[in-house]
């Protein structure tokens, strides 16, 4: 059952302006390589990469706050068009504070996607919190909603997904993105 145990209004979907994100079991399935010369390795799904420029194109601004910081999560995330990078820090709830600040936004017009317990703080705190299928238990306990695929394996595409449909823009979204404004023809969701 993809609801979680804190309940929320669907209409709440419709507010949200900021889509926040942890990386490491989120972005990625939380596997860290780690190769001889120091240099990690992450590997993050195609389609989460295609739902966040999506997202980009359709107004929802993202962000990304993971508690490592480096060069191959930065790239990822200019690549992805995230706007907004905080890396380096396992106290995330500041950060969001500070950034909500900077952007005029409501704590409740932010979604925060998280797995693990250092997400616990801000997804208390926000209009939509979000745990991945493979979160742990914890994590989920706090989540208005658990996703019904593992984080790094599309958990941020069905994210996305859910906004923008509550929103009624994905269609449009979706086809400024692919360059096909009747591309969901025939489709019925």
């Amino acid at each position: 059952m993809p609801w979680g145990p804190r309940p929320f209004s669907k209409e709440t979907l419709k507010s949200i302006r900021l889509l926040v994100m942890d990386v490491d079991g989120v972005l990625t399935k939380g596997e860290i390589g780690i190769l001889g010369d120091g240099t990690e390795l992450r590997q993050f799904h195609s389609q989460e990469g295609v739902a966040l420029m999506v997202a980009h194109q359709a107004g929802l601004e993202t962000a990304i706050i993971s508690g490592r910081d480096t060069p191959v999560v930065r790239q990822r995330a200019r690549e992805v068009k995230i706007a907004h990078i905080i890396l380096g820090t396992f106290v995330k709830l500041p950060p969001l504070e500070k950034l909500c600040q900077e952007r005029n936004l409501s704590l409740s017009e932010v979604a925060y996607v998280g797995d693990d317990l250092p997400d616990i703080p801000p997804m208390r705190r926000v209009g939509w919190a979000v745990a991945v299928a493979n979160a742990v238990p914890e994590v989920k306990k706090v989540a208005h909603y658990i996703t019904e695929r593992n984080g790094g394996e599309g958990a941020i595409r069905e994210v996305v997904a859910l906004i923008l449909k509550a929103k009624g823009i994905w269609e449009k979204a979706v086809g400024e993105f692919i360059g096909d404004p009747h591309w969901a023809d025939g489709f019925d969701g």
